[in-house]
């Protein structure tokens, strides 16, 4: 059997707009979350997130989240990271039926895999390593946090 070993990389913490609500699509129910700020913090990456990202979100009819997700970090040190990632959190069978009734979820456990890209001699490596992360969303808050590992 093969061992899965990560390595903490950072977290972050972004703050969101009011939930967009674009309503039933052939895919689910689509919801824009529009970040408006956050802090990346970790033994690799740190600084802070720009305010212009956002999850594209859609709740499937099985109850499944899908998270896709786009924004940029600004490091400390003026390097810029594309961050992008796509997810999943299972908000449980009957949360279609329940969005739709206006019972929106206030917790989300998210399960993400993210990408990263730099042009930044720095932080040119990013794109070669494989990442996940484990994060909740807060919905009542308008917040979401997320822990980032690179699998070694």
């Amino acid at each position: 059997m093969h061992r899965l070993q990560t390595d903490h990389w950072f977290s972050f913490a972004a703050t969101l707009a009011p939930p967009e609500v674009i309503g039933p699509v052939a895919e689910g129910i689509r919801v824009n979350f529009w970040l408006t700020g956050g802090e990346a913090r970790g033994p690799r990456i740190h600084g802070k997130l720009r305010a212009e990202g956002a999850d594209f979100f859609t709740l499937r009819t099985d109850g499944v989240g899908v998270l896709s997700v786009r924004t940029v970090i600004e490091t400390h040190d003026g390097a810029l990271i594309d961050l992008a990632y796509e997810g999943l959190s299972d908000l449980g069978r009957d949360a279609y039926a329940r969005f739709l009734a206006g019972d929106l979820p206030q917790r989300l456990e998210l399960r993400m895999q993210p990408r990263l890209r730099s042009a930044h001699p720095a932080y040119a490596d990013l794109a070669r390593r494989l990442y996940v992360g484990v994060g909740v969303g807060q919905i009542d808050a308008l917040s979401v946090s997320y822990d980032v590992y690179a699998i070694v």
